[in-house]
């Protein structure tokens, strides 16, 4: 039977889906199931749009003082409520408990920033072209926002599209990815705690396919904002075309790590793991390719294999763990077909290099923590994303040279290089095509600050008074008197 905690939330309800299935929750570490959530499809969707609509006025009409106090309760709800909610994101998505904490908090920054944020969203007025004019530009809430969130972050990535959208005055429908719906449901019990109005702040969870499309569909969603694949983005666009519905994309990522020969070395390998082996690589702005200078190649790899070696592989509630399991087996399956790839076209396995399929970690999705040296152009790694926890190296001898390799992909998500030359960082930082660049700094990401990307990483930013601004559209008043 299921519970209040695992159901869907739509006008200020706890519901089961329509067709009164449920979808199994797998731990990625045991293989165990942890829960279950229901089994929607565009009909709770519809519902939800609809509750979300008729709810907008009157969440936008109240003062930004009265929506911030909302988010803030929720905020610090969630810093309360640290241990619980962590927990509840290492059984579903497999990363280690201290990352997962993390997370939490991280993920709360976001609402109680865009609750200060909100009380900042301004109007302008612009001299006009005569005497008996006037001008004022207004800034307005879209209105209805439907969000589509992945799995790999599901508490962050929720706050930080719900948590401006309701700062900037919007109501939103949410669908969480099919393998952390838990979470979700976690943070919009906190909602309903808070005393949203019914229909402000809504949870579907079930079938993608049919759930997108009546976000798509459906005029009453004035926008879209989804993080997940490049491909899946694609397809959003063009269905968003037909009503021309506003998107907020971010997408697949492909990160270069550049090591310059004049680099703190310790600081880069230590950057480069914390980067690299966080959520056992599966975050859109780890680090892909990692480009050392040919001076320091050897040194560089020896350091990075033996700190490698050191990392535990485990489920992420056991104390000491740092390298949690993949998601599924597809993940594991992807992985271990770049590295094998990898190897047979002449790369060398430093460490790591295999999926565990042995014991305890047998019945989960584990894949040792891996380093190749020798890495080229020609294999799969180079230029498809793999997500997982491999750190491929590649030499590179000149400045111009690895700036023309880094820059040589569709994607434009985030890029990180060291060097101790203080006119190289301003050229190499302004050179970068990338949204988010990490200079010396291997988490450039941060709530105040604008997350998103150039090419084909995605449209739109997240973050900051930047992302609050994706969710206001402009008016321009002209008055004659």
């Amino acid at each position: 039977m299921a519970s209040e905690t695992n159901l869907m939330y739509i006008d200020g309800q706890w519901q089961e889906a329509d067709s009164g299935k449920h979808f199994e929750v797998m731990n990625p570490a045991t293989g165990d199931v942890v829960g279950t959530a229901p089994a929607g499809s565009w009909s709770e969707a519809r519902r939800a749009i609809v509750a979300a609509n008729r709810a907008f006025p009157a969440w936008a009409a109240l003062t930004a003082k009265e929506r911030a106090n909302s988010l803030l309760h929720v905020g610090y709800e969630m810093q309360a409520r640290k241990e619980q909610l962590a927990r509840l994101i290492t059984l579903e998505c497999g990363k280690p408990l201290a990352e997962a904490e993390a997370e939490v908090l991280y993920a709360a920054e976001f609402v109680t920033w865009s609750a200060e944020e909100a009380k900042r969203v301004g109007g302008e007025t612009i001299p006009a072209s005569a005497p008996n004019k006037r001008i004022l530009v207004l800034r307005q809430p879209i209105g209805v926002v439907a969000a589509i969130t992945p799995w790999n972050f599901p508490a962050a990535m929720i706050t930080r599209k719900v948590a401006p959208a309701l700062a900037a005055g919007c109501t939103v429908v949410v669908k969480p990815a099919e393998q952390t719906p838990l979470t979700a449901m976690a943070l919009f019990r906190l909602f309903e705690e808070a005393g949203l109005p019914a229909g402000v702040a809504n949870l579907v969870t079930g079938d993608a396919q049919e759930i997108g499309k009546e976000f798509l569909g459906n005029p009453q969603v004035r926008k879209i904002s989804f993080t997940g694949s490049t491909e899946v983005g694609k397809l959003l666009m063009r269905g968003a075309a037909d009503q021309v519905k506003r998107l907020a994309l971010e997408l697949g990522g492909h990160a270069p790590f550049i090591v310059f020969d004049d680099a703190d070395l310790d600081r880069a390998v230590d950057g480069l793991i914390a980067c690299k082996f966080r959520n056992a690589g599966q975050t859109c702005i780890c680090a892909n390719r990692v480009y050392v200078q040919e001076p320091i190649f050897n040194t560089f790899a020896a350091k990075l294999a033996e700190k490698v070696r050191a990392l535990k592989l485990g489920n992420g509630l056991e104390p000491g763990v740092h390298i949690g399991p993949l998601i599924d087996d597809a993940a594991l399956t992807k992985v271990r077909a770049h590295v094998d790839d990898a190897v047979r076209k002449g790369a060398r396995c430093l460490c790591g290099g295999r999926p565990r399929t042995e014991g305890e970690l047998g019945k989960g999705h584990f894949f040792e923590p891996t380093v190749l040296s020798n890495v080229n152009a020609e294999m799969r790694i180079a230029g498809e994303e793999t997500f997982g926890p491999v750190a491929p190296l590649f030499s590179f001898r000149s400045e111009e040279e690895v700036l023309a390799k880094a820059n040589a992909t569709t994607y434009g998500l985030a890029a990180y290089f060291y060097t101790r030359d203080a006119a190289r960082l301003f050229r190499v930082m302004e050179r970068l095509e990338y949204g988010i660049v990490g200079a010396n700094d291997h988490a450039p990401a941060v709530p105040q600050a604008p997350f998103g990307g150039y090419k084909e990483s995605g449209l739109g930013r997240e973050g900051g008074r930047f992302g609050v601004e994706e969710y206001l559209e402009i008016k321009n008043v002209s008055i004659a008197l």
